[in-house]
């Protein structure tokens, strides 16, 4: 049975200053405090009350996603052009946002950028307004967020983006956008979504898929389509969302992952040719 590769899981997260990976065992902040995974056991503060474990053991699988079943997923691409990216990858799960306000920010803050530069501006907002939680921060509430201005969330590096998360922040705060999407279908859910200023088709996608584990991917996203491109031998430019979706489509339930296992092919791929 392929159970999770925490060391794996943990490199293809986003490097916030929320979480730290540390002599084998996860570590989330949390606003009360600092827990852990080790692969087979949880780890609280002891002044944690049932609640509170409760609470923060949900959390962790669901950032996780503890519940994978890997081995189903395998079976399905593994006599498929995808077949390699078993032993690429083999334990790695897609790793989630604890909550669905901070899959909003931290998708909003990729927008249009490279992923390395993407968290370099979400650790610089983290550490500019989350609360330090030992050698940690917990991410920025987004009551916090709200009583920056525009400018002040700009010294994250943040450009135009700065302005739709001050907004979108604002509208979520007023009960004006929900993120609570758990029952609503992928397309209804995109064409809500993209109604918001900030929010496009590609945002939506990603935002349902790292803050709701939804099983959809972004097919217009770049790494993606270069990702496809290496495997399948094209050029980038040939290989559009329409391509995307026919080639990924056909593998159903298992779709978002594999789609997440291409981009992390992607971004290995490209990290080895910028070591040349």
């Amino acid at each position: 049975m392929a159970g999770i590769d925490l060391r794996k899981t943990t490199h293809e997260m986003i490097r916030n200053g929320t979480w730290k990976f540390e002599d084998g065992v996860f570590y989330q902040a949390f606003e009360s405090g600092v827990a852990g995974y080790d692969g087979e056991n949880f780890i609280f503060p002891d002044s944690w009350d049932r609640r509170e474990r409760k609470s923060a053991k949900e959390k962790l699988k669901f950032i996780l996603d503890l519940d994978a079943d890997l081995d189903s997923f395998y079976a399905e691409i593994s006599d498929s052009p995808f077949a390699f990216l078993i032993d690429e990858f083999y334990g790695l799960t897609a790793p989630r946002a604890p909550s669905q306000y901070q899959a909003l920010i931290e998708v909003i803050a990729q927008q249009q950028v490279s992923f390395e530069f993407a968290q370099r501006t979400i650790a610089n907002l983290v550490k500019l307004a989350g609360r330090p939680v030992g050698d940690l921060h917990a991410f920025p509430t987004p009551e916090r967020i709200a009583s920056l201005s525009e400018e002040e969330l700009k010294k994250a590096k943040l450009g135009y983006r700065a302005g739709y998360i001050k907004s979108l922040t604002e509208l979520y705060l007023a009960k004006k956008l929900d993120l609570e999407l758990w029952d609503w279908g992928v397309e209804e859910a995109i064409k809500y979504l993209t109604k918001f200023r900030g929010i496009g088709k590609w945002s939506a996608e990603l935002f349902l898929a790292y803050g709701l584990r939804k099983n959809v991917y972004p097919a217009g996203d770049l790494g993606l389509r270069r990702g496809i491109a290496k495997i399948f031998g094209k050029r980038v430019k040939e290989v559009r969302e329409k391509d995307v979706r026919e080639i990924i489509e056909p593998y159903g339930k298992w779709k978002g992952l594999l789609a997440f296992y291409i981009t992390c092919y992607d971004r290995k791929t490209e990290m080895e040719r910028k070591r040349k």
